[in-house]
């Protein structure tokens, strides 16, 4: 009896392991870091995330519930990139989301097995992120911030909205490849329109507005400002001092626009946190991202400020307030 009671709990327990093994894979809180090159505070990140957790939830992950979220904030520091980079891998997470190139550029100098979902990055090829858009090869994939050939309708927009504009200083960071790459195209579209391209690091918001004071002496001028974290985190004194020197001034992304900006023409930065959740969804699924192309933007969007229009005495043209998903007045 002893011997057959051994056996029929033996056999019990070797059937019912798998079972509870398998339940307690699939009740498994998953891990998901998130790195973000700006300040924790900063509306326009948390309106990123909002949206990158409202698709998640839309595909059945909720925070606290069986996901379990980390967020680390760079806040313009590249050192502190790298600092929360290490302590985002060190916690083995499933996957981590990295918003912008700086963000992405830290996590892969840590990891080269973690998966990564990236967003808004300019160049990922070209910056020796992934192999090639179509097969990234590697342990990251993401969304595309835009090609470069955008840059050049940067310069386009300016002479649009300001026909006398004989000069532009462009902002840029030139400490990263799309800061580069960007500045190349405006370079090489400025010509045919007329206009003379000069540079100004936006690394510092002193020299920026030392340099934009003494670009701005004489008449004729306007800004354009191209895509880099530096820019992001400075916006707040670049969209000041475009004001206070009346210089028109094209951005690349909505958030200068609604900060009192201009104009601006660039990819929907929300859109592409919303869209990323799926991305992640199929990574925690089993998918790997080696498999899973880089997508570019679907659309990109004019934002026009009139109120900002108005105190430039700029009147813009209806051919381009027709092309505006946003008119802010």
């Amino acid at each position: 009896m002893q011997r057959r009671q051994f056996i029929k709990l033996a056999s019990s327990s070797t059937l019912s392991w798998p079972l509870a093994a398998i339940a307690q894979q699939v009740d498994r809180k998953r891990r998901i870091g998130v790195l973000g090159g700006i300040a924790a505070d900063d509306p326009e990140g948390n309106a990123r995330l909002a949206a990158f957790s409202q698709g998640l939830q839309q595909l059945g992950w909720t925070n606290g519930r069986n996901v379990h979220i980390e967020y680390r904030w760079g806040g313009g520091s590249r050192a502190d990139l790298r600092k929360y980079a290490s302590e985002l891998v060190a916690l083995a997470p499933d996957v981590i989301l990295a918003t912008g190139g700086t963000s992405l550029g830290a996590l892969l100098e840590v990891t080269r097995v973690v998966p990564i979902v990236f967003t808004i990055v300019p160049d990922p090829v070209g910056s020796g992120f992934v192999e090639s858009l179509a097969r990234p090869g590697g342990n990251a994939t993401g969304f595309l911030q835009f090609e470069y050939n955008l840059s050049g309708k940067w310069v386009e927009l300016l002479k649009q909205i300001a026909p006398g504009i004989k000069q532009a200083a462009v902002l840029w960071d030139p400490v990263i490849p799309p800061g580069i790459g960007q500045f190349a195209v405006i370079q090489s579209a400025a010509p045919a329109l007329g206009v003379e391209v000069s540079a100004i690091n936006v690394v510092d918001p002193a020299e920026i507005e030392r340099r934009v004071a003494a670009f701005a002496r004489t008449s004729n001028r306007g800004l354009i400002v191209t895509a880099s974290a530096t820019a992001v985190l400075h916006r707040d004194v670049i969209v000041t001092v475009a004001a206070r020197h009346k210089l028109p001034a094209v951005y690349f992304a909505r958030l200068f626009t609604t900060a009192g900006g201009l104009i601006s023409y660039g990819s929907d930065w929300i859109d592409q946190h919303r869209r990323a959740a799926t991305y992640v969804d199929r990574i925690l699924k089993g998918e790997k991202p080696a498999d899973l192309p880089v997508q570019a933007p679907t659309e990109y969007e004019l934002v026009v400020n009139l109120k900002t229009a108005k105190a430039l005495d700029i009147t813009i043209p209806p051919s381009v307030l027709a092309r505006a998903a946003q008119v802010i007045e």
